[in-house]
């Protein structure tokens, strides 16, 4: 068979896009309207999506720099990911569920023990999309006045998920023979005890719930720093990455996968999915028009609020002003802020037009017919950008019912989209092996 897009619908609070919420189509309290988190789910599974994926961050995540200037920020009532994940699994039968938890903020048994819980329920459709947090806010939540250090972030992160798949391992697969005649439960030589004493975590173990139905649910990774990188190559099965060129999303593409051997992985282990955001209309002049709109829409003090980590407070500029030189160093998002200072680097813009250019997350955005956005998915897909996408709505729900409507079936029409699910489980459907308990080796 022919390779095939792996696609993921990315959904973020009231829509991925600033000025998204203040669009007149717009249902302005979507992020927490489970009713209509339900009807996308199962228009996701109808157009066949392989996932849905949840970011998420366990605080007010702004970098505003007071409550006047966060009043603008529409991604501050959010639903915790895996409560959702647990709701919208029962209205769907094939579709997976990845979220986002941190490693910083929480602890491995409680991670471990919520993702296999939630595997067994949907029956093997999860994922788990390993970060390490990048807002201060969440350090001031957790009896931190700071942030960790982000390489202290990701050692620890490293040792978190070494915990987490042993206790996942605590039982074999069929440790649990459940026999009545002899009154016993388990098989004792099944069980496997972690016993972990670590440098950041003690944790004795075994696990309170059997092995996920998937082995592992799915190991997806963000990080496109260096420790990132790292991370990725030796746990991730799915690289969630910003990139805004083919060139630049190719070069990132080779390097992740080239790190795969230094791990004993291939490089058909895991699959690179960058987000993009599709702003679609039925002609190129609709299109634009549309864009249009959702960069008027962006206020100037939430624009200024998500430049904070980067430039620091620029409220005293006016909007027209040449965006001053980046700060030197940060403790957010140190891939965010490199690929910022190098694309700004020997250039001249305003922070208005920083502004307008920063409207979607980071990402890269798509703006054309179903058409041209499905030649440009093709491109960075046939010349080795990508294994897939995250597609990121800028608002609910008309948005993403144009994708569902106009461009999967354009990317199926070019045999680029799969038609029907391969199998039960999101490993099956996204063509991951599933992990063998060490034991049985």
């Amino acid at each position: 068979m022919a390779r095939q897009m792996k696609l993921g619908l990315n959904l973020v609070g009231n829509g991925a896009h600033g000025g998204g919420w203040r669009m007149p189509d717009a249902h302005v309290g979507a992020g927490m309207d489970i009713r209509l988190w339900k009807q996308i789910a199962r228009g996701a599974e109808a157009a066949k999506f392989h996932f849905m994926f949840m970011a998420d961050g366990i605080a007010v995540r702004s970098s505003a720099k007071d409550e006047a200037q966060l009043s603008y920020d529409s991604r501050i009532d959010v639903f915790e990911p895996l409560t959702v994940m647990a709701a919208l699994s029962a209205v769907t039968e094939r579709m997976g569920y990845l979220a986002s938890i941190s490693t910083t903020y929480n602890e491995p048994y409680h991670v471990a023990r919520k993702l296999a819980s939630l595997d067994h329920v949907s029956e093997g459709r999860i994922g788990w999309n390993v970060v390490t947090s990048w807002s201060e806010q969440e350090a001031l939540n957790f009896g931190r006045d700071s942030h960790l250090e982000h390489g202290l972030r990701y050692k620890r992160a490293e040792e978190f998920v070494d915990v987490v798949f042993a206790l996942w391992n605590s039982w074999e697969d069929d440790a649990f023979i459940r026999d009545k005649a002899t009154g016993q439960y388990f098989d004792p030589s099944k069980l496997h005890i972690p016993h972990h004493r670590g440098e950041h975590f003690t944790v004795r173990g075994p696990l309170n719930a059997a092995r996920p139905v998937q082995g592992f649910p799915v190991i997806a990774q963000a990080g496109s720093s260096g420790p990132g990188q790292a991370l990725a190559g030796r746990i991730a099965e799915i690289v969630y990455t910003m990139q805004k060129s083919r060139a630049d999303a190719a070069a990132f593409y080779a390097s992740v996968k080239s790190g795969f051997a230094n791990h004993g992985r291939h490089a058909e282990h895991s699959l690179v999915m960058p987000g993009i955001m599709p702003i679609m209309g039925r002609t190129m002049q609709e299109a634009r028009d549309r864009a249009e709109q959702l960069q008027e829409l962006i206020h100037p003090q939430l624009g200024l609020a998500a430049l904070i980590p980067s430039f620091g407070d620029l409220t005293g500029y006016d909007l027209d002003d040449p965006v001053p030189p980046p700060l030197a160093d940060t403790n957010s998002v140190k891939s965010a802020h490199e690929r910022l200072a190098k694309q700004l680097a020997g250039k001249t813009i305003t922070i208005r037009e920083l502004i307008h250019q920063r409207s979607a997350s980071g990402h890269h955005v798509m703006v054309g017919t179903p058409q041209s956005i499905a030649d440009e998915m093709e491109d960075w897909f046939v010349h080795h950008g990508c294994d897939g996408w995250n597609i990121l709505p800028p608002y609910y729900p008309v948005p993403v019912q144009e994708v569902f409507d106009w461009l999967v079936p354009e990317l199926q029409r070019r045999g680029l989209f799969h038609t029907s699910y391969e199998g039960t489980t999101l490993r099956d459907n996204l063509g991951l092996a599933r992990p063998v308990h060490p034991a049985a080796r």
